[in-house]
């Protein structure tokens, strides 16, 4: 797409301003990096790093069945969540597909915020209005919403009192994956990097002096490249990669957003996720480490005694692990030592049970480095 039919964020001034390489990411022109991506990186994990994300898709749903509806078709269950908390979950298709992974905020008892995948955003509006029928809600997608991601071990230390006043005490004692509301503003203590922080959603307007006074307060602008080494680290999930609409949650580590009771809830790809479930899955989420050095790639085969078993859906460099690591999706039962064959050359590896770090401590062992 050409750069000047790309989407733009209330922040691409600045960005601009700052010297940031920008990039195209899911129609939007996104910061890869302000320089070196490695420095974001290990700045979120031992201080703080501020993202945009405001091409995230923001939407409300509300009205008197919000709850019903909701319950019908996403896998997780918001029965399950009380007022102020969030949950992620997974919306599926009647194959149990993965439509898309999202958070969902419960602000009441008939009013929810739903953050969507940018690239997924039509695809998720569509399927979401085609599933109102019958059912007395709105869904209000809120576009006039921008989005910041503030991470890292001091990311809410610096960010608390850069709050709206009236937030301040709402935010004081937040517990993980739960949410504070003022107006406009919603604050939940989420993200996707494996540290602790904030997303702050807020009006548009407001966006740009947060995030000058976020960076003036200490706290590192960080991009694109290193939110993916970062939620490759934490062992998260990225759409189009590590799942899609033909991959089950059973199939890629989701198995846990999936709430089987009650049994009487009838969400949607109910009947072909327990089919499968009954019958077990075929192919299996693993995360690798290499046993040597190298960089690992989307694509790449991986295999055990000379046969392929399954690829991976995401790889790169761990900066905090310091080897090649990657999220795999394999045959059913797969373990110990494999190969992964990055162009000619097959590279010595071990499965492990991601995360590979998580609040900025290494969680896998590491096996001994060898010269290939």
């Amino acid at each position: 797409m050409p750069a000047d039919l790309l989407l733009k964020t209330p922040l691409h001034a600045l960005h601009l301003a700052a010297g940031a390489r920008m990039a195209p990411f899911a129609g939007w022109d996104m910061p890869l990096h302000y320089g070196s991506q490695l420095d974001e990186h290990h700045a979120v994990r031992a201080g703080a790093g501020v993202f945009d994300v405001s091409h995230m898709a923001q939407a409300d749903l509300s009205g008197p069945q919000a709850d019903h509806y909701l319950r019908r078709v996403l896998c997780g269950d918001v029965a399950r969540i009380a007022s102020g908390k969030a949950l992620y979950t997974c919306l599926l298709n009647e194959q149990a597909g993965i439509i898309d992974d999202l958070l969902v905020y419960r602000l009441g008892a008939d009013r929810f915020r739903l953050v969507l995948n940018a690239a997924r955003r039509e695809a998720d509006l569509a399927w979401l209005r085609a599933g109102q029928a019958g059912f007395d809600v709105v869904l209000t997608p809120r576009d006039e919403l921008a989005m910041l991601a503030v991470q890292g071990p001091q990311a809410r230390t610096l960010a608390d009192p850069l709050l709206p006043a009236a937030l301040r005490a709402g935010v004081a004692g937040l517990a993980r994956f739960a949410a504070a509301e003022e107006g406009d503003w919603l604050i939940g203590r989420t993200g996707y990097t494996g540290e602790d922080g904030y997303e702050i959603m807020l009006p548009a307007a407001a966006a740009p002096a947060l995030w000058q006074a976020l960076l003036q307060a200490g706290v590192r602008p960080a991009g694109l490249g290193a939110r993916d080494t970062l939620r490759l680290e934490a062992g998260l999930s990225l759409y189009g990669h590590d799942m899609d609409d033909t991959v089950t949650p059973l199939e890629c580590g989701l198995g846990w957003t999936v709430h089987w009771e009650p049994a009487q809830r009838d969400f949607i790809g109910r009947a072909a996720l327990a089919a499968q479930r009954a019958a077990g899955p075929g192919r299996q989420r693993a995360g690798v480490v290499l046993a040597c050095r190298g960089v690992l790639r989307d694509g790449a085969p991986v295999l055990q005694d000379g046969q392929q078993i399954g690829h991976l859906t995401s790889g790169g460099f761990g900066p905090t692990v310091g080897r090649g690591i990657g999220l795999a999706r394999v045959e059913a039962g797969a373990g110990g030592a494999c190969t992964i064959r990055i162009r000619d050359r097959e590279l010595p590896a071990r499965f492990v049970n991601p995360p590979f770090v998580r609040d900025g401590a290494l969680r896998v062992d590491l096996p001994p480095l060898v010269e290939v």
